[in-house]
Order: C-alpha cells, then sequence, then structure tokens
C-alpha cells in the first residue's frame, strides 16, 4: 500500500493542496490587512488634523503666541506627525523637533518646494495629499492648513507616517498560519484514510489484470464497490469471461490445427523472416536421421542439416519466389519445397516462409525395385522362351534329321519348360505370401526328424558336386518347434541349393542348430565357406530377382530367398544373414518352442 504510486500521487495532491490554499489566505489577508490598517490610519492621521484646523480656525491667535509656538512642535512628536510652518515666502518658521521626527530630513529647503507643488484634495475642508512611499508597506500623508499670523498667511503641513501592517496584524497574521497548519495537519488523516479506501479496490484490480496478464482468468475482481470503482470491477470480469472463452477457443482450434500438423507425414518448418523456425510438426525431427550430421554448429542445421535448404529458405523470402529442390544420395532422398508467407493484413509484404519435406527415399526404391522386377521377369521369362523358339523352329522346319538330335532337344525343351513353370509357380507363391492370400497351418512337430531327412536327402547331392556336407547340433535333441513342417523343409531346401549354388568343390556347407531356453528359440543356420557376399550386396539379398554374383551366370530366378523370408515372416520368424567376401555365408533362422509335446513323436 504505501508503495502505491496513486496514494503517493494522491496524498502530494492534497498537501499541496493545503499549502496552497494556505499561502493564498496568507496572501489575501496581507493584502486585506495592509488595506485595512492604511485606510484606518489614513482616518486616524486625517481626523486628527481636522480637529487641529478645527482648533486654529477657531482660536486664531494661538500661532500669534510665539510661546505657544513653540510648545505645539516641541510637543508635536508625541502625536506621530511632523509639522512645518511655512510663510508665504516658502520660508520655514517652525518645525518638529529632528530628533523627535518619524523620518530625518537632512535638509528642510528641498522639502517646502515639493510641497508647494503638490495639487491637494479636500477633505471637510482640509486639504490633503496621499503619498506613497518606495515602501510596500508604508505611506505618507500629508495635510496643508493655513495659518494667520500677524496678518501674514502661512501654512501649517502636516506628514503622518504610516505602515501597512502593525502588530496586531502580525499577530493575526501568526494566528491564520497555525491555524491552517493545524487544520492542514488534521486533513491528512482522513485523506489518507479517504484515498487508501479508494486506491485499495484499484490496487486489488491491479493485481486481478496482472493475473489475466499471466494467463490466470479464474480470479475476478470485486464488483460490490459502488461507482465507477465497481463498474470497473464488473468490466474487468466480463474481459476476463471473454479472454477465457477466446483463448479457450483458440487453443481448442490451435490443438486441432498441431494434431493435424504432427499426423502429417512430410515434415513442417515455418520461419520467420529472418529465417529463424517458429514453428514445426513432429516429422521434422525424426525426417532427416538418415542424413550426415556434419558441422550442426547452429539450432537450425540440427534441424535440417542443409545448407543449401537455409539458403533456399532465404532466397524465398527476399525474391517471394517458391524454392524446390531434391537431395538425393545413396542412402538417402529428400524432396523439399519452400513457399513465402504474407502478411494477412498486406500480400505484398514477406513475414517469412514454410518448408514442406519429404522422405523419398523409399519411393525411389520401390520405383527402382519395380523397374528392376519388370526387366527381372522380362529377363528370367525371355531365356527360356528364347531357348524353346531356338530348339522348336528347327524342329518345325524339319531341319533335325537324327532321331536322337531330336530326343535331346525335346529333353531340352521339356528341362525349359519345367524351368518356366517352376519360375512361375515361384512367382506366383511369392505374390500369395506377401499379399496373404496364400494360407498354411502352423502346429507342434519335430525338427529332429525333418533335419535327419534333410541330411539323408542333400548327402549324395553334395557329395556328387564334392562338397564337404555335415549337421552339427549345438543343443543336443531339439525341443518341439511351432510351426509348417513342409515349409521349413522348403526353406532349408533354398538355403542349402543356394549354399550349394556359390561354394565350389572342396568348401563345405553345415547345418548349425541350437536353442536358447531364455528366449523359447530354436536358431537354425545353412554355414558355407564359398564366395560370400559383398557388403554392398548384403542389405539386398533378400530382394526379389536380386544375384549377388550376375557376372558368372549362375542359375536360378533369384526369388528363392524372397520366398524364404516370406516364409519365415509369415510364421512370425526371422531370418539373418552374415558373410564376408570370398570367405563364406552363414543364413540363419529362428523357429518358436512350442508350449505342448510334440503329439507327432
Amino acid at each position: 500500500m504505501f508503495q502505491s504510486t496513486l496514494l503517493k500521487r494522491t496524498m502530494t495532491l492534497v498537501v499541496v493542496s493545503l499549502l496552497a490554499s494556505a499561502i493564498l489566505a496568507t496572501i489575501a489577508f496581507l493584502v486585506a490587512g495592509r488595506s485595512a490598517t492604511l485606510s484606518l490610519e489614513l482616518d486616524k492621521a486625517l481626523a486628527q488634523d481636522l480637529e487641529y484646523k478645527e482648533l486654529f480656525t477657531n482660536n486664531p491667535d494661538y500661532f500669534n503666541d510665539v510661546n505657544f509656538r513653540i510648545f505645539f512642535f516641541n510637543s508635536t512628536y508625541a502625536t506621530g506627525h511632523d509639522y512645518y510652518l511655512v510663510n508665504a515666502d516658502g520660508e520655514i518658521i517652525n518645525s518638529t523637533s529632528i530628533e523627535d521626527r518619524n523620518v530625518s530630513i537632512s535638509d528642510s529647503t528641498h522639502l517646502i518646494p515639493i510641497l508647494s507643488s503638490l495639487k491637494f484634495n479636500n477633505l471637510n475642508g482640509l486639504d490633503y495629499y496621499l503619498y506613497d512611499s518606495l515602501n510596500i508597506d508604508s505611506m505618507i500623508v500629508i495635510t496643508r492648513t493655513i495659518i494667520i499670523i500677524d496678518d501674514n498667511p502661512c501654512y501649517l503641513y502636516s506628514l503622518s507616517y504610516i505602515n501597512g501592517f502593525n502588530g496586531l496584524v502580525v499577530k493575526y497574521l501568526n494566528i491564520l498560519l497555525l491555524s491552517t497548519l493545524m487544520a492542514a495537519c488534521a486533513m491528512l488523516v482522513p485523506a489518507y484514510a479517504f484515498v487508501c479506501k479508494m486506491v485499495l479496490p484499484i490496487q486489488k484490480i491491479n493485481e486481478v489484470a496482472m493475473e489475466y496478464g499471466k494467463g490466470n482468468f479464474s480470479v475476478r475482481a470485486d464488483e460490490s464497490h459502488k461507482g465507477e470503482i465497481g463498474e470497473l470491477g464488473q468490466s474487468f470480469n466480463f474481459l476476463a469471461d471473454r479472454l477465457s472463452q477466446s483463448i479457450s477457443d483458440l487453443t481448442s482450434e490451435r490443438n486441432q490445427l498441431q494434431d493435424i500438423f504432427d499426423v502429417i507425414s512430410d515434415g513442417i518448418v515455418v520461419v520467420d523472416k529472418n529465417s529463424v523456425p517458429v514453428t514445426t510438426n513432429k516429422a521434422i525431427h525424426k525426417l532427416f536421421e538418415r542424413a550426415e550430421k556434419n558441422n550442426m554448429f547452429t539450432e537450425r542445421l540440427q534441424l535440417i542439416p542443409f545448407d543449401d535448404v537455409w539458403e533456399d529458405f532465404e532466397d524465398c523470402i527476399s525474391t517471394g519466389e517458391t524454392k524446390t529442390r531434391q537431395i538425393d544420395t545413396r542412402d538417402y532422398a529428400y524432396q523439399c519445397t519452400i513457399i513465402p508467407k504474407y502478411d494477412s493484413t498486406d500480400n505484398t509484404n514477406i513475414i517469412g516462409a514454410t518448408g514442406f519435406f519429404r522422405d523419398i527415399f523409399e519411393e525411389q526404391k520401390n520405383e527402382r525395385f519395380r523397374q528392376d522386377y519388370v526387366a527381372n521377369i522380362s529377363h528370367e521369362l525371355r531365356t527360356p522362351l528364347q531357348t524353346l523358339r531356338g530348339l522348336i523352329e528347327p524342329l518345325s522346319d524339319g531341319m533335325v534329321k537324327k532321331e536322337s538330335d531330336r530326343q535331346r532337344y525335346y529333353q531340352i525343351i521339356l528341362n525349359e519348360t519345367m524351368r518356366l513353370s517352376r519360375l512361375i509357380d515361384d512367382m506366383l507363391e511369392l505374390s500369395k505370401l506377401q499379399s496373404r492370400t496364400l494360407a498354411f497351418k502352423t502346429f507342434p512337430f519335430n525338427l529332429n526328424d525333418l533335419i535327419s531327412s534333410i541330411e539323408i536327402r542333400f548327402k549324395p547331392i553334395m557329395k556328387e558336386a564334392g562338397i564337404k556336407f555335415s549337421v552339427q547340433n549345438n543343443y543336443g535333441k531339439l525341443p518341439t518347434v511351432m510351426g509348417n513342417p513342409d515349409r521349413v523343409e522348403q526353406i532349408l531346401v533354398i538355403l542349402l541349393d543356394n549354399a550349394k549354388k556359390y561354394t565350389p568343390a572342396g568348401k563345405s556347407i553345415t547345418i548349425l542348430t541350437d536353442y536358447i531356453e531364455t528366449e523359447k528359440k530354436v536358431y537354425i543356420s545353412v554355414a558355407d565357406t564359398g564366395q560370400g557376399i559383398h557388403e554392398y550386396d548384403i542389405g539386398h539379398i533378400f530382394d526379389r530377382f536380386f544375384k549377388a554374383d550376375r557376372a558368372r551366370g549362375k542359375k536360378g530366378s533369384g526369388l528363392g530367398l524372397s520366398i524364404a523370408k516370406e516364409l519365415l515372416t509369415y510364421m512370425g520368424e526371422t531370418i539373418t544373414v552374415n558373410s564376408k567376401y570370398e570367405e563364406g555365408s552363414t543364413f540363419t533362422f529362428t523357429l518358436t518352442k512350442a508350449e505342448v509335446p510334440d503329439v507327432w513323436d
């Protein structure tokens, strides 16, 4: 309360007003007191001189007596007047003793010409003249009476010196000042109480306004006061209600827009006219995870790690042109579009820019994959068809005469037809797996019997190819697993055929099995010591029609590993590959332990 500026100013105004009133009252009292005092003194002086005039007029012989004149002039000091008796020649005959004068005159001869030149007024037959001295508080009253001495006319001049203030006026002035001071002191207490009563509700409303400024619209001002303060409280409460509703509506709309903003998969960045980010969505913070994070010294490079993009922002803001850019590398690809942002009230004033960023790496990858897929299908289909055509045309033209040659041609045609049939079957099976239209059941089965069957089947094949083949069980007898035994067998055949294809004679292929109790998983691996896979090919090894070593013309459609992966994905399992070029490869897939004993055992 004591720190209130309004209280200080109001109390200062009260004090200044009281002081001003005291000063004005003092000035008014001084002016009125001077006027009244001068008027009283003037009347008193004129009344005294009028009595002397009547006395001397009624008794003209008094001044003929020299002793009377001496007595008169020696006793006039008691009257407070100075008297001068001047003859017709302007000579002073008698005067009040110098030591008794109110005002000493060093040279009386200079006074007579001045008195003679004055224009006197007349009051009841008495000539008088008022002479204002240079001192504001004093005045000289001059009267003139004609005296006949020895039949010669003479003038009796009376000089009365009167002051504007006397002791009584000073006393009254002191009383006035003291009473004004006491009244001012007495008024300060009720004035302070009144001002406090007036300032306190205003201060409360100010505190409410401060809370509104902080965003707290739940507080309310006191409306119980009468007059303008109560109306001000009502206005503040009405304002709070409207602001609270408006902010609630804006917050709701903003949250809806932010939700829409965040759902958008494209990254969005809004910058001001200085290219400083002011708004972003969630997608932008994850969009550039694959991009290099070099020279990230500024906040904006941490957001978008490309200097060229920020230069596009600056060019867009300065020129008002939409900027587009595509960033392509082996590991990522982005499409960038930046448009200017204009002031809503001035379509010519650019206040920032909005950038839209889209990760097109997968799109380009899919497009390349589609193109490769079409090319691979065309190639894989064209090869057996060309072979068939090359065999059927000479047979049709009768160019093959020998029966043994015809039988050989027929055998090749049959093999190529079967190869084409297998290719089409694999493509259809892979498409069904990927579209989830191929259904098969999973159930508990004995994996040990399946692996033993595979071992018996592939031993002669590997021996014929000169490849060492073995099965190594690191756990012992494997538990019953969940899955489809036919499909697991298909996966193992695919992996073994693939390993045989890239393993030269003298090398080895091994089936490794293991079980991890904590994971409830059985791990089956097909490891070879063949040529291995290049590190830049290993990421595409499960792609359709992908062949790691096309230059060597290995046979196969390139669909086997894709089918194996899709079969395992369908069963909820995984497959991984580890390889070192020219040292070999290891493909490992998982099967989950069954919760029930093997009913097929």
